[in-house]
């Protein structure tokens, strides 16, 4: 029986600097851009709240590296899902160098854009994932959101019964 393994990140940050998009020689995309994500703490002995940023270096490839380059901007809050990697080259004075970073293979934007409000789809989609769909539909008229309590009538009463869970 194989041993399992598993090598999973799920990162929640903002954009460090605009996205850089490359195609190598075999025509793939492949963009590169970096995310900062925060935490903080109170020390166990007392004192003032602490706060530490790290800084992520991420690739996306395909599909997914041109809707990154596309729709991400430096600041812009994201989630990004994929694993780590490696990387080690010899530089041209024969130095060993290495890196790791995060190749994603999800990413879902968290935060909205502040547009016009005629703005493509693909501008609004927030879910962007390497199966997302390539042709580019125009929103023709701004959408309108109803809010759920003005659906319902606030005299009506919920039966627990109906409930399904």
């Amino acid at each position: 029986m194989a041993s399992r393994s598993l090598n999973k990140v799920q990162l929640i940050g903002n954009l460090t600097r605009d996205p850089e998009l490359k195609y190598i020689q075999q025509g793939n995309a492949v963009c590169t851009f970096g995310i900062a994500t925060n935490r903080s703490w109170t020390p166990s002995e007392g004192g003032e709240r602490r706060e530490e940023t790290e800084y992520h270096k991420l690739v996306a490839w395909g599909k997914l590296a041109e809707l990154c380059a596309q729709l991400l901007t430096k600041g812009r809050k994201v989630y990004v899902e994929g694993r780590l990697q490696t990387r080690q080259w010899e530089t041209a004075d024969g130095q060993q160098r290495s890196t790791t970073e995060i190749v994603i293979e999800d990413m879902i934007l968290l935060d909205s854009r502040k547009t016009s409000t005629t703005e493509s789809a693909d501008d609004m989609q927030d879910d962007v994932s390497p199966s997302a769909p390539t042709e580019t539909v125009k929103a023709t008229k701004p959408v309108e959101v109803t809010p759920v309590a003005a659906k319902q009538p606030m005299d009506e009463k919920i039966n627990i019964d109906d409930i399904p869970f």
